[in-house]
C-alpha cells in the first residue's frame, strides 16, 4: 500500500459497517422417540382381519365407557372367532353375576398374576383393583405380594387357593376346598375361584408368550 493510500485511511472517516443481519438458529430436532402408541402390541406379525360389525360395536362400547380398545383384544384381531370366544369368557368370568365381588376377581387375576411375573396383567388389572377399591396402596400390595395386604380371612383364604392352583395344581386336595367352605364360600363360588385362576394362567401365558404391551393409560390410572 503506498503512503498517500495509507494516509488516507487514517485520515478518512470511518464509514459504519454493515453488518448482515444475524440469522436464527434452529435447534437441532431431537431424533424422533418411538411413542407407546406406535410401539407393537404384540412381537408377532399377525395382520388384524376386518372387524365385524359386532365387534365394531363391542370396540366402541370400550371407548366410550373407558376411552380406548385394551390391547388384549386388539391382539386378538387376527381371529375374529378367537378374540369373541375371549371376550365371551372374559365377560362371563369377570363381570357377571358371582358370589365373588368385581374387586375380589380382580385380585385373584392379580395374585394369579404375580406369580406368573406377567406384565401385561399385572399392569392392567393392578389399576383395575386400584379403580375398584379406591386404595392405590392395595392395588400395589396385590401386585407385589397379596400377603402384605391386610385381607380378611374370606380374601386371604381365596388367593391362597388361587396361588396354590397356579403354583402346585397337582396338590389341591380336599381340605383347599374344605378351607374355603371355613370362610363362607359356596361349592358355586369355589368354582368361580377356580376358573378365574385357570383362566389368568392361561391369559399370562398368551400375553408373556407374544410379549403383549399394556395400554400406556392403565400406568396412571386411580393412582
Amino acid at each position: 500500500m503506498s503512503r498517500a493510500a495509507a494516509k488516507a485511511v487514517k485520515t478518512a472517516p470511518a464509514k459504519p459497517m454493515k453488518t448482515a443481519p444475524a440469522k436464527a438458529v434452529s435447534p437441532k430436532p431431537a431424533a424422533p422417540r418411538k411413542s407407546a402408541k406406535t410401539e407393537p402390541i404384540i412381537a408377532l406379525d399377525l395382520p388384524a382381519a376386518p372387524l365385524d360389525a359386532e365387534i365394531e360395536a363391542y370396540f366402541q362400547k370400550c371407548r366410550d365407557k373407558i376411552g380406548y380398545v385394551p390391547n388384549v383384544l386388539l391382539a386378538y384381531t387376527h381371529d375374529l372367532a378367537k378374540l369373541k370366544a375371549f371376550a365371551a369368557m372374559y365377560n362371563d368370568l369377570m363381570l357377571a353375576p358371582s358370589g365373588l365381588s368385581k374387586l375380589e376377581r380382580e385380585m385373584i387375576a392379580v395374585a394369579v398374576s404375580s406369580v406368573n411375573r406377567c406384565y401385561y396383567c399385572l399392569t392392567a388389572h393392578g389399576a383395575t383393583i386400584r379403580q375398584l377399591s379406591g386404595d392405590p396402596e392395595l392395588g400395589e400390595m396385590i401386585v407385589m405380594n397379596y400377603r402384605a395386604a391386610r385381607l380378611d380371612a374370606r380374601q386371604r383364604a381365596m388367593l391362597d387357593f388361587a396361588v396354590k392352583l397356579t403354583e402346585t395344581p397337582w396338590s389341591v386336595e380336599d381340605g383347599d376346598r374344605d378351607a374355603l367352605r371355613k370362610v363362607g364360600f359356596s361349592d358355586r363360588d369355589i368354582w368361580d375361584i377356580s376358573a378365574t385362576a385357570a383362566f389368568y394362567n392361561m391369559s399370562n401365558r398368551m400375553a408373556t408368550a407374544t410379549d403383549m404391551r399394556p395400554n400406556h393409560e392403565y400406568h396412571a390410572s386411580a393412582r
